[in-house]
């Protein structure tokens, strides 16, 4: 079956706008501008689009809400935006009203969208936000299917490299793997990544042979160790660089014309 169109627009951190099928999805909101400090976090660059330039979105796939780099207070006022707000099962208890948790492996439908005739499933996959012994978790990512196509968009969600993920590509064929990146580390949990180091990104791509690489979050905030310079280095080593997409700004950008 024919590719749906699949056009992404990068707002900064984990945050991009998402169109497919007719469907708009949101990641993890963070429209906070630059300067402000979060206990032990501080965020280093304000978003590419206002919440109002945005506007209104079918849902939000949140792959946590207890990390302030993954829901800042105005992401938090975002969310009323969305017709539902996906996250995690502790998340949507503690957030209540328009959100609904999801176990790994659970999905939720979208019934025929009315500007596009099509359907959308989403599933909620497995992540762990750091080594197992430094779980920050829960967290989920997500793997997203219009009905009338074969191919896959994974967002990864905050997590590494680990046996959850190869479990993501046994189970789909992913065109689009949207991976959270920058080895996050905070000085609580010791020296340990608690996002994909640009390693974890090369065997991501391995597990994933057909699928373009678009990095988010790994610019933003102060706790970020890798850069995107560390990205393509680590890619290029393995000639693998042709596999990634990098996004501008504020710009919507066609990954799947």
């Amino acid at each position: 079956m024919a590719s749906q169109e699949l056009w992404i627009t990068y707002i900064g951190g984990p945050t991009a706008l998402i169109e497919i099928g007719g469907f708009r999805l949101l990641t993890d909101p963070t429209f906070d501008p630059a300067g402000g400090a979060y206990g032990n976090l501080t965020k280093t660059m304000g978003p590419a689009l206002e919440p109002d330039a945005v506007g209104r979105v079918d849902a939000v796939l949140l792959s946590h809400d207890h990390h302030d780099d993954n829901l800042d207070h105005r992401g938090r006022e975002f969310l009323k935006n969305a017709e539902r707000v996906l996250t995690t099962l502790d998340g949507a208890r503690r957030l209540g009203g328009n959100a609904t948790g999801l176990a790994p492996w659970e999905s939720a439908g979208f019934g025929v969208h009315s500007g596009n005739g099509s359907a959308l499933k989403i599933t909620a996959t497995p992540a762990r936000h750091g080594p197992a012994h430094m779980d920050r978790g829960p967290v989920i990512g997500f793997v997203l299917k219009v009905a009338e196509s074969e191919q896959v968009i994974y967002v990864s969600g905050d997590t590494v490299w680990y046996e959850g993920v190869a479990e993501v590509a046994k189970k789909y064929t992913v065109e689009v793997a949207v991976l959270f990146m920058g080895a996050a580390r905070v000085a609580q949990v010791g020296p340990w990544a608690l996002t994909m180091t640009a390693e974890d990104g090369v065997a991501a791509a391995r597990a994933f042979p057909e699928a373009t690489i678009v990095p988010l979050h790994y610019e933003g905030w102060k706790h970020f160790s890798e850069s995107r310079a560390d990205v393509e280095k680590s890619f290029a080593e393995v000639e693998l660089q042709h596999r990634l997409k990098w996004l501008k700004g504020g710009q919507r950008v066609a990954i799947r014309p």
